[in-house]
């Protein structure tokens, strides 16, 4: 930390507290060649973790929402919390491991759909029906053939 007074590099802390919520830390310290005290304060640096929707906007990544789609889809089925949440880890891990700290939703909303499908098969559908935007019954019925067809192929 540069001394504010003589712009040195060399200083030592001589106090140290956190805030009362616990997200800044003040530091006091003192310049090893002028001997002048100041203060500094360490923060987080909270760059959010975006996604990019269908029509091209983006907005901060929701671990709340995923979820949320997650629960409307799983109920009334034998799919666990601890399921659901493992799910919305690996959506959040996907976000975070993201090279521009971005991640397209649909690439999200794909994994999760190969997720559910081993899972719940009842739950993927519905999680598919209204990610992949189902007009009609003709788009449902499409999405049940083919897994009937995957599940007589295991």
């Amino acid at each position: 930390m540069l001394c504010p007074f003589c712009e040195q590099a060399a200083d030592k802390v001589v106090d140290s507290r956190e805030s009362k919520e616990g997200n800044v830390i003040r530091r006091r310290r003192e310049c090893l060649n002028c001997g002048r005290r100041f203060t500094t304060y360490e923060r987080i640096d909270e760059i959010p973790y975006m996604v990019v929707k269908k029509d091209g906007h983006r907005e901060k990544f929701d671990r709340q929402k995923v979820l949320a789609g997650l629960l409307r889809a799983c109920e009334k089925r034998p799919v666990s919390m601890s399921q659901m949440e493992d799910l919305v880890n690996q959506a959040e891990s996907m976000v975070v491991d993201a090279a521009e700290r971005e991640c397209l939703t649909a690439a999200i909303g794909e994994r999760l759909m190969d997720r559910l499908r081993h899972i719940d098969k009842v739950a993927y559908v519905r999680f598919a029906s209204v990610y992949r935007d189902f007009q009609d019954e003709e788009e449902f019925l499409e999405e049940l053939t083919s897994l009937i067809k995957q599940k007589k192929q295991n």
